[in-house]
């Protein structure tokens, strides 16, 4: 970048590369004062040669291994999130470029030669521009295809800041004279970055630990497969293939090719023709497949089905992710048609050791999953009717389907035989001995056999996003039990309150009850007295003030016996 507002060598010629030599012409980005000044700095303290010798080495945009600045376009092609990549501007900038580990080597030249030269350009041979480095990724990586955008695009992409756009809008042709020259490089990639992008794909997922998963899930109607493939594709980040959605989308596109375009004014006659061919096969093609389905009640033959099956496990992002097979090969000879290997060089260098098959698309993990009948049809029985309507879980078609596969796995080669003699070894779960509805231990005992994802962690946003999402589920769960902490407490002193005022009313009632019986209880006494004690005691009383003896009490009583009425 402190060369790139450079002005031509040869305004006539603009093919003309800068050298070594011209370093002192150099022109530097706005952006980039700093690095310039460096540079200047650098050179300046190394013209003393008896304390130390300084190099700088202008090296190009750097890719390979977790690839840098070009990660951006990476890892939009890999996710397949976009139908094309964008080019910013025109693409026709041209962009200086060396391999990461090639930039290495020349750092080591220069410590083992110590050459005369101070500075030192680090290119490949390549002058490839930014169309051309967003093609080959797109074409290798991703969907095939490029978007030119204007350039001011680039500030949506948030991974992409100023100094990464400054890189790859630079427009820079240079040769690294003295390193071919003088130098002895073992180059990664001294052809450029679209003549090796097989070896730097394989660096970049390696480094970046992104690679795919493959599994193939099997087993009898009703045992959970698509469920259990569901969850897996979820947690793995995996594309989940149904035979269904495959053949439905194999002749969606089949139609849309045979379907009349518009010619546009454009276009190429090469273009013109290839299409042409293209219409033709694709129209021979869904006769084949519209006859097949009539002479067979509606489906398909497996020689199309298998077609449509491995190209949807050779499609870029099946290939890049992995994939999750649901329910399907279902017989030895499917999973052979399905797997094998369709050059026949590598099938006579591999015969007599195994069975040939394709490692791009053959599955890494095969889970054979199984039930008891007995289990699998209470399952079904249990299934509510909406669910149960227009699928093959119905009565006949299930028990048929059962029957089925039972015929199909009793014989000596089975789809799971297939996957042994290939040396992978499918992982067995008996679904019924596990008693889970949901299928979660199956799962559970599912990703500990796979292992850890081999995807995309979660960028820095959506880390901030999960972090506040977990921090307001954990404060609506604190408010939420504190909340019915508070409505317990409120419905405990509420009802404690009513069993005190229960308790007073009945300990009143109980009071008044034992008022009203001592009340009916002293009258027959009260009665009594009234009638034969009060006379008798007054009549006493009188006596003794009248007399007024000198033990009163006991001039009342001998009284009270003289004059008993029961004893006269």
């Amino acid at each position: 970048m402190t060369w790139a507002r450079s002005k031509p060598l040869d305004p006539d010629d603009s093919e003309v590369p800068f050298t070594e030599e011209d370093y002192r012409r150099r022109k530097h980005h706005p952006n980039f004062t700093d690095h310039i000044n460096a540079e200047k700095m650098v050179l300046k303290f190394g013209k003393n040669v008896k304390k130390f010798a300084t190099y700088v080495i202008a090296a190009g945009l750097q890719y390979g291994v977790e690839e840098g600045i070009l990660h951006t376009f990476f890892k939009i092609a890999w996710l397949g999130e976009v139908p094309a990549l964008p080019v910013f501007g025109d693409g026709t900038n041209v962009i200086p470029a060396i391999h990461v580990l090639d930039l290495a080597g020349v750092v080591q030249n220069v410590i083992d030669h110590v050459p005369k030269l101070h500075y030192l350009v680090a290119v490949d041979e390549s002058v490839h521009t930014l169309e051309d480095f967003v093609k080959c990724i797109s074409k290798h990586t991703g969907p095939g295809k490029t978007q030119k955008v204007p350039k001011e695009n680039a500030y949506l992409i948030k991974d992409l800041k100023q100094e990464c756009l400054d890189h790859l809008l630079v427009n820079l042709k240079m040769e690294a004279l003295f390193v071919k020259e003088n130098f002895n490089i073992r180059w990664v990639a001294q052809t450029g970055f679209v003549e090796n992008i097989n070896n730097i794909l394989k660096e970049y997922k390696q480094s970046r630990g992104l690679l795919p998963i493959k599994i193939c899930i099997l087993g009898p109607p009703a045992v959970g497969k698509s469920s259990i493939a569901e969850e897996l594709a979820k947690h793995y980040k995996l594309h989940h293939i149904k035979i269904k959605d495959v053949i439905s989308e194999a002749i969606a596109k089949l139609e849309a090719i045979v379907a009349p375009k518009e010619v546009g004014d454009g276009e190429d006659e090469g273009e013109e023709e290839e299409e042409e061919e293209n219409v033709e096969d694709a129209q021979e093609l869904l006769d084949g497949i519209k006859e097949s389905m009539e002479q067979n009640a509606g489906r398909l033959e497996d020689q199309y089905v298998i077609r449509f099956v491995k190209e949807k496990l050779k499609s870029m992002p099946c290939r890049n992710q992995g994939y999750i097979l649901d329910g399907y090969p279902k017989t030895y000879d499917q999973a052979k048609d399905l797997f094998n290997q369709e050059d026949e060089e590598e099938e006579e260098e591999v015969k007599g050791k195994m069975l040939p098959f394709d490692k791009l698309i053959i599955p890494e993990f095969v889970c054979s999953l199984d039930a008891s009948d007995e289990f699998l049809k209470e399952r079904v029985m249990n299934l509510p009717e909406t669910v149960v309507a227009g699928t093959h879980y119905s009565q006949d078609r299930f028990l048929r389907a059962l029957s089925n596969y039972r015929d199909i796995n009793i014989e000596d080669e089975t789809v799971l035989n297939y996957f042994d003699e290939i040396e992978i070894h499918p992982i067995h779960i008996d679904v019924g001995k596990l008693e889970d509805a949901q299928n979660r231990l199956a799962i559970k005992q599912l990703i500990k056999e796979i292992g850890e994802p081999r995807n995309y962690g979660l960028t820095e946003e959506e880390k901030v996003e999960a972090d506040r999402r977990a921090a307001e589920e954990r404060l609506a769960r604190e408010a939420a039990a504190e909340a019915e902490c508070e409505r317990l407490e409120a419905m405990e002193a509420a009802e404690k309150l009513a069993r005190w005022e229960e308790w007073n009313k009945r300990l009143e009632e109980v009071k008044r009850e034992e008022r009203e019986l001592l009340e009916a209880q002293s009258v027959p006494l009260r009665n009594y007295l009234m009638t034969y004690v009060m006379p008798t005691l007054m009549q006493g009383l009188n006596e003794c003030c009248k007399v007024r003896p000198d033990d009163p009490v006991d001039f009342l009583a001998e009284y009270l016996f003289k004059n008993n009425a029961e004893t006269q």
